[in-house]
């Protein structure tokens, strides 16, 4: 059993959509990043990466190369899976929380949990997806930007898959 744990961090701005979970979220403001800036799927990157010990995101796709500049956070999750399958390890279990004022995501949420599951090939039973505010504190607190938190557990690979755990 192997665990990660991952952040991030992006500003809020206008003019970009606001992707999370790879959900488009209906809202004034989107975050600015080299790629999609989707925070939940970038922190759950950092935390697979880190359960396996390879770094985190930035080290694998950094935002001075051009091939990564408005990539979907998708793709990048699905390609730090296949690196954590190649290592004989996979997702077992996901715990994550997006820290924002607004918008409400109440709605969204079993999106992204089904995004995030279908995209690691994994069980919806075994993601979890929360929000929270700050209270006004902080940068989230003041509409500045969205942080998320994620962390996974991981297993070698073999202990069951997604079709043997139904």
């Amino acid at each position: 059993m192997r665990v990660g744990f991952g952040y991030d961090s992006h500003r809020l701005v206008t003019g970009r959509k606001l992707i999370l979970g790879g959900v488009e979220i209906s809202h004034e403001k989107g975050l600015l990043g080299h790629s999609d800036a989707d925070v939940l799927l970038h922190a759950l990157c950092d935390a697979i990466l880190g359960a396996i010990g390879e770094g985190d995101l930035g080290r694998h796709f950094p935002d001075s190369d051009p091939a990564y500049k408005d990539i979907p956070s998708r793709e990048l999750l699905v390609k730090v899976n296949g690196l954590a399958a190649r290592k004989g390890c996979l997702v077992n279990n996901i715990d994550s929380t997006l820290v924002l004022e607004k918008p409400n995501l109440r709605k969204y949420i079993n999106k992204m949990v089904e995004n995030i599951a279908d995209f690691l090939d994994m069980e919806p039973a075994r993601v979890n997806v929360k929000a929270s505010t700050n209270e006004g504190m902080g940068f989230t607190g003041r509409c500045e930007g969205i942080a998320a938190f994620a962390v996974v557990t991981m297993r070698s690979r073999g202990q069951g898959s997604r079709r043997s755990n139904r």
